[in-house]
């Protein structure tokens, strides 16, 4: 199914030359990322969410796991060189990323920040993840989401 309107994060991937897929799911009700992957048929291990965390040094990074798995901040902190990471609160994440709950994509944050991307993404011709928008998703390779922004595979899920 076509957008209905385009994105910031797919006129970004447009301009790069970089393939992407869109997808919609407005009118399915789906708000878990479970029930997104369900929307779009697709196994929750390749739509991927966007999570974005502060460590104990006051730097912010972002994570990307599969909707069906939850980040271990141990292993996260690990991946980003930090002695901890804590979950951002959804109020921060407006101001910060330019981006609401659900609807937080890597691609056009207001700042780049460091991204790791949990290593399963290597698995996958094609990831799922937020367009930027609720109801709205890209699918993207791996290789792709790497010409957006510097990313690096991790072990970062529990």
């Amino acid at each position: 199914m076509k957008p209905l309107e385009k994105t910031n994060v797919m006129r970004l991937l447009e301009q790069r030359g970089v393939p992407y897929t869109p997808h919609v799911y407005l009118d399915t009700g789906a708000v878990g990322g479970t029930e997104v992957a369900a929307a779009l048929g697709e196994e929750p291990d390749r739509v991927f969410k966007t999570l974005v965390t502060r460590a104990a040094s006051g730097e912010h990074y972002v994570f990307m796991v599969p909707v069906g798995r939850e980040l271990n901040l141990k292993k996260a902190a690990k991946a980003v060189s930090e002695k901890s990471v804590e979950m951002l609160k959804s109020r921060e994440l407006l101001p910060l990323t330019g981006y609401i709950h659900g609807g937080c994509s890597p691609i056009g944050m207001k700042k780049l920040f460091t991204t790791v991307i949990d290593e399963t993404a290597e698995l996958f011709d094609t990831v799922y993840f937020s367009a930027g928008k609720i109801g709205y998703q890209v699918e993207v390779s791996p290789a792709g989401l790497q010409k957006m922004i510097p990313i690096k595979f991790e072990d970062v899920c529990d």
